[in-house]
């Protein structure tokens, strides 16, 4: 769980989506509502109000296939993520859905069925919609998407109480496309990041060989404890993740207690690179890469599966 003090770990509850279902309207609303601006279509029969953002969206879709699936069915991969309420690193433009078969009758570009359904000891309900538990929805994501996203998963699922052994113990002996890597990955999951772009940072950092830094990274100052993003103590080497979101509402005041803190933490000898949003992946290791020592440089192996395009 997170270690540092303060931070949230429970997973946030996700608003019963706002939809608006086609066969609940006459079809002259819709049309004056969509011609006029005011209604957006998100799915086949389903729409919701113009300026909708794209996660009430993406779980407004959900609630509108709910709503014309007649089979047994759960909400799985990134859909499931976005209902337990997980941050993701994009928002997905497909539904996706577990069935114990695939239909036939209902075709949607939007759509991604998979199969087959689990147990139902592993669907929950969530938003009021049936979704894959914690678990499943973690390695289904591990063994799917590529591999930044997949770990923004991960992280954030284990960061909301998803139980690592669990997950360990359920993909032991599996074999098939992904599973191989999505055990790689797991392995590498961190419950400490408490962001998707500070779990970029961390994967920028393994994908190019380089030692896995741990996350919140206590530091000890002659002006107090401050926690950083990322690390390596013995190096007293800090990473850390900039963005403008964590001073909105209060941004002199926090302008003034950051200038304090990094003053502190360079005085009590530790070195930071800090990134912001501009900073690609290939920038953020070389950023980092002039503080190491040489030897561990030298050593670095980039592992492959951390590839994009490897999915065995």
């Amino acid at each position: 769980m997170p270690r540092r003090p303060g931070s949230v770990s429970t997973l946030a509850p996700v608003p019963a989506p706002s939809v608006v279902l086609a066969r609940e309207v006459p079809q002259d609303v819709i049309v004056s509502r969509v011609r006029a601006g005011a209604w957006v279509k998100v799915g086949h029969g389903a729409y919701v109000a113009a300026g909708t953002s794209p996660l009430d969206a993406a779980i407004a879709r959900a609630a509108g296939l709910h709503a014309r699936l007649t089979a047994p069915h759960a909400f799985s991969h990134e859909t499931a993520a976005l209902l337990h309420g997980l941050r993701v690193w994009s928002v997905p433009e497909r539904t996706h859905v577990r069935q114990q078969h695939r239909a036939g009758g209902l075709s949607d570009r939007r759509v991604a069925r998979h199969c087959p359904l689990p147990d139902a000891s592993r669907i929950v309900v969530r938003a009021g919609l049936p979704v894959t538990d914690l678990e499943t929805t973690t390695w289904d994501c591990l063994t799917s998407l590529p591999p930044l996203p997949a770990l923004v998963v991960a992280d954030a699922a284990l960061r909301a109480g998803a139980d690592r052994e669990l997950l360990a113990a359920r993909a032991h002996g599996l074999r098939g496309r992904g599973t191989a890597r999505g055990r790689f990955l797991l392995g590498l999951a961190d419950d400490g990041a408490e962001s998707p772009r500070e779990t970029m940072a961390r994967f920028a950092l393994l994908r190019a060989g380089l030692p896995a830094p741990e996350t919140q990274v206590r530091v000890e100052t002659p002006r107090g404890t401050y926690w950083a993003d990322l690390g390596w103590p013995r190096w007293r080497l800090l990473v850390e993740y900039d963005g403008l979101e964590k001073y909105e509402g209060r941004e002199r005041e926090h302008l003034l207690d950051e200038k304090i803190r990094r003053d502190a933490i360079a005085e009590a000898g530790w070195r930071t690179v800090h990134l912001t949003k501009r900073d690609t992946l290939d920038a953020v290791a070389a950023r980092v890469r002039p503080y190491l020592p040489d030897r561990v440089l030298a050593a670095s192996t980039p592992p492959r599966f951390l590839h994009p395009l490897v999915l065995r």
